[in-house]
């Protein structure tokens, strides 16, 4: 079982949100809407994108990788480079 699997539903309603924001700068483009307020909206929807994130990112810490920790061996060693390089992802973006 994944780490998210008691919070599925919030970030399913999390990314239907996004989902909903990215079709509104989709129209906003296609109605020649001022720049600068697209702008805004994918500033909002990159947060939103962001959190969630975040989000899976402390469930897998708290999850998979405590788990891993404790079985020991070189699933922890694994699962600790796989965090590692997650955060490392997510900094970059």
């Amino acid at each position: 079982m994944h780490g998210y699997a008691h919070s599925k539903e919030a970030h399913l309603r999390r990314l239907r949100r996004i989902e909903g924001q990215v079709r509104g700068l989709q129209r906003m483009i296609d109605e020649d809407k001022y720049c600068i307020d697209i702008l805004t909206q994918i500033s909002a929807a990159t947060r939103a994108l962001q959190a969630v994130s975040l989000s899976l990112l402390d469930e897998h810490l708290r999850h998979c990788v405590t788990d891993a920790i404790a079985e020991g061996g070189t699933s922890a060693d694994e699962k600790i480079k796989e965090a590692g390089d997650a955060i490392a992802r997510l900094v970059r973006s």
